[in-house]
């Protein structure tokens, strides 16, 4: 059957017709697309360069910091730190990005309505629009006031962090620094006065912060300022959180002025170790779950739960960091790595900085866990680096630490104006002001006179007043406060943190100077003294006592905790985890030969070096050598020096003999002659 030719071409034609306006609608299409995507592009592009703006921004900030520091060392200008320097320009920043500029919107319209149940149940939001599917991410709410704002609400949310950030990157650096750097000479010497102030101290300012701040809560809530849900369990949150102090400003000055040391290891191993106790009791204190409805209400199960929790994650953090540290001895005793500093140096850094990750993700506490991890490095791993890598190590972190620290504070001053969601009630802020005080006095006070009780150098008046007025607060409860902001109260408590940090920076720590001066604490003091007269383990063995041997004798006998631990460090530990001390074959039972031969390492049979420390020192037991050593059942050899042959028997040469070599060459003195250890007789707890 075939078509009229008229009837062909009307039908060619209405084909033509459709396939065109198919193409056309394909065209537009795909025009459509192309635009989508180019916008997507350009959306993109900016920002990235607004990411970068942020980003330099925070990095001009430093760079100003550091020379406007440089300028106050060169003037010697000690009324404001570097830390409240860096806050003051972060502030000045703030008030720019949240005032100087214009607010532009492209959201004229009003934005679509819907009604829910109940808020979002997760982060992210999946809509299906025309049959695509689109993801949108969760930014948090907006205020109404605000809804033509969003781009400066966009660029301010942009400079405000991740809390994360913090906690992965920033704090690692600070918190091993400061155990890497530990000067162990007056930090063990203290250690039990340390020890209370910061286990016993801090959990007392948490409660007495925490009740404190309770009733200031009933109060608010009574005369009509409380908004929202204030629990008991955010007092002591709060408590907890603001009872982690940081007098990094104080520590400066002390240690430029050369400051009294025993001052500067309290106040130094304070912060450092209640640093760790804080964080641990904050978690602590949020997992502290009541049965029954009444979930914040005080529960005796629910409490000793959380004690155990906090043994729990404190006790497993320091073995976990411990651990890590001598792995890395390990690891660096028994392999090269020393004929290549720059691979040493980067097991180090990597193994150090994986110790606070690796604790995170199993539960426990990073803080607590690279603390320990920085002692035992300092401790054990120092001591097999190369002498490159040594200093490389050192330096590393001391930059890692000063960049850090300042860009917290920096940020500080930033979040005050760039952070959206403050939460300024003068009475909870008020009240906060009163409880850290009152705390941090019922912290110091009391436990100095319990303190003083036990011991022989006691914490005089004028100390107790210095570490009652270094109390400030620092980077640790700013990092512990906006980790979580995501309910009225935790706004609330970082707003006052925010407020606190700056209040103690600037007035505390501009004052120490002048503090200093008016309590009459010594400065000019060398590192190194030290007042304590020392006896060594072989008199004390012998009964070879100084005069005034009663005395003398109460005192070594209330050390005797740490002479056994050092004498097992000396004997066993050191041996196995470094190169120094006495070969295993001569500490170790005879049937555990071939095992000592397998950890002891040669250069323990050649004494080529003595223990290195970070610090120069090796706390309360000094590795001197003489003509006495110490054996595994405790006598000591007389009458001639002792040294070490190549199968790990003790050999013996005369006074005449180590006479010639000492004349010879002084390292070769060094080298030939036992060792002693030597412990301060001077009672601390």
């Amino acid at each position: 059957m075939q078509h009229p030719p008229s009837a062909m071409a009307a039908f060619l034609a209405a084909t033509t017709t459709m396939m065109m306006k198919v193409m056309a609608a394909s065209g537009q299409e795909d025009a459509a697309a192309a635009l989508e995507d180019l916008a997507t592009e350009k959306e993109a592009e900016e920002s990235h360069r607004q990411d970068s703006v942020n980003l330099l921004t925070f990095i001009l900030l430093l760079t100003l910091t550091i020379l406007t520091i440089w300028l106050f060392k060169h003037r010697r200008v000690r009324f404001l730190h570097e830390t409240g320097l860096a806050m003051i320009y972060g502030l000045l920043v703030g008030v720019i990005l949240r005032y100087g500029i214009p607010a532009t919107s492209y959201h004229n319209k009003t934005p679509p309505s819907c009604a829910l149940a109940k808020g979002p149940a997760s982060s992210s939001l999946l809509l299906n629009i025309s049959g695509k599917f689109f993801e949108y991410t969760l930014k948090g709410e907006i205020d109404s006031r605000d809804i033509h704002n969003v781009e400066q609400n966009d660029m301010l949310r942009k400079v405000t962090f991740d809390p994360e950030v913090f906690f992965n990157i920033l704090l690692p650096p600070i918190i091993f620094h400061a155990g890497y750097s530990l000067k162990k000479k007056h930090f063990f010497r203290n250690l039990g006065s340390i020890l209370t102030y910061a286990f016993l101290g801090t959990a007392v300012s948490c409660f007495v912060i925490g009740n404190l701040m309770y009733g200031v809560v009933k109060l608010m809530q009574v005369v009509g300022q409380l908004s929202d849900k204030f629990y008991y369990t955010d007092c002591l949150f709060f408590g907890a959180i603001i009872s982690a102090t940081d007098p990094v400003t104080v520590l400066a000055i002390f240690n430029e002025l050369h400051a009294d040391g025993d001052l500067y290891a309290l106040l130094f191993g304070e912060s450092v170790m209640n640093d760790a106790v804080a964080i641990v009791l904050s978690s602590s204190i949020m997992a502290y779950q009541p049965r029954g409805a009444n979930t914040h209400m005080f529960d005796a199960s629910a409490f000793f739960k959380s004690v155990g929790v906090f043994l729990g994650i404190f006790s497993g953090s320091f073995m976990m960091g411990a651990a890590t540290g001598v792995v890395t001895a390990l690891v660096t005793k028994f392999t090269k790595l020393h004929c290549f500093p720059l691979l040493e140096t980067a097991l180090f850094f990597l193994m150090s900085w994986s110790t606070f990750l690796l604790a995170e993700a199993c539960g426990f506490t990073g803080v607590v866990s690279v603390l320990f991890c920085g002692i035992t490095q300092a401790h054990y791993t120092y001591n097999n680096l190369s002498v490159e890598s040594t200093k490389r190590t050192k330096q590393l972190f001391e930059v890692l630490h000063f960049l850090a620290e300042n860009f917290i504070f920096s940020y500080m001053g930033l979040a005050l104006f760039t952070f959206q969601s403050h939460v300024f009630s003068p009475i909870f802020i008020t009240g906060a002001f009163i409880a850290i005080f009152l705390g941090r006095a019922l912290n110091i006070y009391p436990l100095s006179f319990l303190l003083n009780l036990g011991r022989r150098h006691r914490i005089k008046g004028n100390f107790q007043h210095m570490m009652m007025f270094a109390g400030l607060r620092g980077a640790m409860a700013f990092a512990l406060a906006i980790r979580d902001t995501a309910t009225y109260a935790r706004q609330m408590i970082f707003t006052t943190t925010l407020l606190i940090v700056f209040f103690t920076v600037w007035v505390f720590g501009g004052g120490t100077t002048p503090m200093l001066s008016w309590l009459h604490i010594r400065v000019g003091v060398d590192p190194d003294q030290d007042p304590q007269p020392c006896i060594d383990t072989f008199q004390v063995l012998q009964g070879d006592v100084p005069q005034g041997g009663g005395q003398n004798k109460t005192k070594q006998e209330s050390a005797w905790l740490f002479r056994m631990w050092y004498t097992f460090d000396h004997n066993y530990l050191k041996p196995i985890l470094t190169h120094s001390g006495p070969p295993l074959a001569s500490t170790l039972p005879g049937y555990c030969g071939p095992l000592a031969s397998c950890l002891t390492s040669p250069r323990a049979y050649e004494n080529q070096e003595q223990l290195r420390d970070p610090d120069g020192d090796d706390g309360d037991l000094s590795f001197t050598f003489g003509d006495a050593a110490i054996a595994t059942n405790g006598l000591s050899g007389e009458g001639g020096t002792t040294g070490w042959n190549a199968n790990g028997k003790r050999s013996g040469s005369t006074s005449e003999e180590a006479l010639e070599r000492e004349l010879d060459s002084r390292e070769q003195e060094l080298l030939s002659r036992g060792t002693r250890l030597v412990f301060p007789i001077e009672d601390h707890i």
